[in-house]
């Protein structure tokens, strides 16, 4: 009797804790590429054709559609995207497609938060829409597809396909700037604050204090305007060299700019260091 009870126990607890898993008619898929400097990440899921016509029994021609099934299908950018004149900001957006037999509009919406199209459609949240041309496919895609193809350093194209229907459009990215940016930032050697920073730094840990320094005056001359916060650290790294005679004489300059900002922090601190420096030199 009491293994028929141990065993009804078990069968019970099976029954309470299992669950049924099954397969999801419109499994999630995500696309991810990378366009020249730009990454682009593409969230959605992938209804099936399972011998229905798709256009228009399935999907509703000239209206709005969440482009995909279940949740909604989500791009996510991390430079802007620019389809002819028009630019699509780095970020998170919805998609939505209108399906036209000519041409898609593909619309991405600012709120991407919805499950299906929004109860209320609100223009203000439309960050950019445009036109994708619609071609006659020969053979038939089974499970609904987004993809980023044609991809060069500068440019690639973002397609719809179902059934035996594609609408793609073209878009480019500001590669060409961004290097060039790059690059001339890095000809041009460190700035001010790459100095300062490093100076910093050196002060901190108490290494390379003569570098510190050479550092430090870098960043004061590049600068330009008599910074007094970096005037400041230039005199703790003379201080911590020993120099306090030099050291008092930067601080005294750091004070005289920090009086003329009334920055009062600084100018407490400098006539602190001045004080106590005056009794080692």
């Amino acid at each position: 009797m009491k293994t028929f009870f141990i065993g009804l126990a078990c069968i019970t607890s099976f029954g309470i804790n299992a669950q049924i898993v099954t397969p999801k008619l419109s499994p999630a898929a995500e696309v991810h590429q990378t366009v020249g400097l730009t990454n682009i990440v593409i969230e959605y899921s992938r209804p099936a054709k399972r011998g229905r016509t798709v256009f228009p029994d399935v999907v509703s021609m000239d209206e709005v559609w969440r482009t995909g099934a279940n949740k909604n299908s989500t791009i996510t950018v991390s430079d802007n995207l620019i389809f002819g004149k028009d630019t699509l900001k780095t970020g998170t957006y919805a998609i939505y497609t209108k399906p036209s037999s000519a041409n898609w509009d593909i619309i991405f919406y600012s709120n991407h938060d919805n499950w299906g199209t929004p109860d209320t459609w609100n223009e203000g949240d439309v960050a950019l829409s445009v036109k994708a041309k619609v071609t006659a496919l020969h053979d038939e895609i089974e499970s609904f597809t987004i993809a980023i193809d044609n991809v060069t350093t500068k440019d690639a194209v973002l397609s719809f396909a179902w059934d035996k229907t594609k609408a793609a459009v073209k878009f480019t990215v500001a590669t060409d700037e961004t290097v060039l940016s790059s690059i001339e930032r890095t000809m041009n050697g460190p700035s001010a604050g790459d100095y300062y920073n490093a100076a910093d730094y050196y002060l901190a840990e108490k290494i390379e204090l003569k570098k510190a320094l050479v550092y430090i005056d870098k960043a004061i001359e590049m600068r330009g305007d008599q910074p007094f916060w970096m005037i400041r650290k230039k005199s703790l790294i003379q201080a911590e060299l020993g120099d306090y005679k030099g050291a008092i004489e930067t601080a005294k300059i750091s004070l005289a700019g920090a009086k003329k900002a009334e920055h009062a922090n600084y100018i407490r601190m400098n006539e602190a260091s001045i004080e106590a420096w005056s009794k080692k030199k």
